[in-house]
């Protein structure tokens, strides 16, 4: 597979995926449980827009603030500008439909505009985190097939940043060069709803990071999903405070544009100190934050002492990838009772959550939060593998491994046709022809109404079934630890493990 080539040629094709074995009665049996307990969802979602098509359409409506950062603010109608200056400056620079764009850089409000340009000329959107180490950038660049990097920064890039790119083969551009472009024409290029958007890279147990590619689909799916539970309008303002690399990040940075909300980028330096964050909350009126519950619990402990009325404007608070203790939750109800606290469940595979749960005094009695119900469009299936290889359903309080089918379900891992085969299946419980599975690895079980605060079935997260671990929420499989370990001249053999201790 050309890794410089159009991103189709290097994605496994429905028909090269595995068939999940399971017989045509357990797959009956499965879908059967899987409605009755409220394990599909289905709402219709007009998924056939472009983000960047809604922006331009709320600015013709209605101009309003978009974007801020702590250098600027960006209107809709100069958000979209920018953008379409960018998608110039990528077509001259070589950038051509199906091909994929690296962005690096500080996060500002100059990574949505490169967002926005990337979808009106059809390219996928490949981020590199200005702080990870040169390695990293290279290996991300080179396996995404990048020939362009596109840096945001106004000033110096991070050198590591740009070392990556250099060994990736990647030719630099600056995004400011984009201030003497014209503005690019013409509608957004969606001529499928499963054209691949953006590829994101998780961790692998080989020390090869994989590229998750979500398709234009499961992305707007995710972004209507958020819109539709957390009840957003165009008077809420979310926080941008995800790393590039995290899949949240794209949710924060597109979400609220589809509704005429704002975006508030808050860097590194706000973001990692409490107090810092809870008074940018509180000055950019702040109603959306999503944080991994390590960062709630600082968060709670450095405002034991603010003054009342911190974070007073925050509708919800967002817990997402790492578990979600009891103890924490209970401790955000009683500081927090006006926020409402949400518990996220959903693999990158998957364009982000495929669950949500809002949290309530009921569920603090479990052991275990529930993760909740699918998304909008989503089915889970609860599986148990068997001795002689097949898979069964499980029912109420049995545990088995999660499944996710339905339109948020990604293309697989780009130019990695094994590993891709290691977790996606065609999907045997629906009757779509372009029907995916993937299997998250996350043991699970179904709890039954009236388990903790709901009066639905909800699901429960038990584990892993396999090494991987996340640590601040980022995902590490072992196994590439160990692997990179044992590249060191000097190391036989190795051996990774994780041990829990309070700071």
């Amino acid at each position: 597979m050309n890794a410089r080539g159009p991103v189709a040629d290097r994605l496994l094709p429905l028909t090269g995926l595995p068939v999940l074995p399971v017989s045509v009665a357990e797959a009956g049996r499965a879908r059967e449980l899987a409605a009755r307990h409220g394990m599909t969802s289905d709402l219709a979602v007009d998924l056939t827009d472009a983000v960047i098509t809604r922006v331009e359409r709320l600015a013709a409506e209605r101009d309003r603030p978009a974007v801020t950062d702590r250098h600027r603010a960006l209107s809709y109608a100069e958000l979209a500008a920018e953008a379409r200056r960018l998608a110039t400056l990528l077509e001259e620079s070589g950038v051509e439909p199906g091909t994929v764009v690296g962005v690096g850089g500080e996060r500002c409000a100059s990574v949505i505009a490169a967002f926005l340009a990337i979808e009106l000329i059809g390219a996928l959107y490949v981020p590199a985190d200005e702080t990870w180490p040169a390695a990293r950038v290279r290996d991300v660049l080179g396996q995404a097939g990048a020939s362009v990097l596109l840096t945001v920064d106004t000033g110096a890039s991070a050198p590591a940043l740009l070392e990556g790119a250099a060994a990736a083969g990647c030719t630099v551009v600056r995004a400011e060069r984009a201030a003497a472009c014209a503005p690019w024409a013409g509608p957004a290029r969606l001529d499928s709803l499963d054209r691949p958007r953006y590829v994101l890279f998780t961790s692998g147990s080989t020390g090869k990071p994989k590229g998750a590619v979500v398709e234009h689909q499961g992305m707007i799916n995710h972004l209507y999903a958020k819109i539709v539970d957390l009840e957003l309008t165009g008077a809420d303002v979310v926080a941008q405070t995800a790393p590039l690399g995290f899949d949240i990040s794209v949710w924060q940075m597109l979400c609220p544009l589809l509704i005429g909300g704002r975006v508030d980028v808050i860097g590194d330096e706000v973001g990692h100190d409490p107090v810092a964050f809870a008074r940018a909350v509180d000055a950019q009126g702040i109603t959306i934050v999503e944080l991994v519950p390590t960062m709630v619990r600082h968060l709670l402990d450095d405002l034991a002492g603010a003054p009342a009325g911190s974070l007073g404007g925050l509708r919800w608070m967002i817990a997402t990838g790492e578990e979600l203790p009891a103890e924490l939750s209970r401790r955000w109800l009683e500081a927090m009772p006006h926020a409402r606290l949400l518990n996220a469940y959903g693999p990158t595979e998957c364009s982000d959550d495929v669950t949500h749960h809002t949290v309530t005094a009921g569920d603090l009695e479990l052991l275990r939060l529930p993760i909740g119900v699918p998304i909008v469009n989503s089915r889970l299936y609860v599986l148990r593998h068997e001795d002689d290889g097949t898979w069964s359903a499980c029912d109420l309080e049995e545990t088995g491994e999660l499944f996710v089918g339905g339109v948020c379900v990604g293309r697989g891992y780009l130019g990695d046709p094994q590993r891709t085969c290691d977790a996606f299946y065609q999907d045997p419980f629906e009757e779509s022809p372009t029907g995916r599975l993937y299997r998250t690895g996350d043991a699970v079980k179904l709890l039954p109404p009236g388990a903790g605060g709901d009066a639905r079935p909800t699901l429960q997260y038990l584990g892993r079934v396999d090494r991987q671990v996340k640590i601040s929420g980022v995902r590490m499989e072992l196994g590439e630890i160990e692997a990179v370990l044992q590249r060191h001249p000097g190391v036989g053999a190795a051996a990774v493990v994780v041990h829990e201790y309070s700071a």
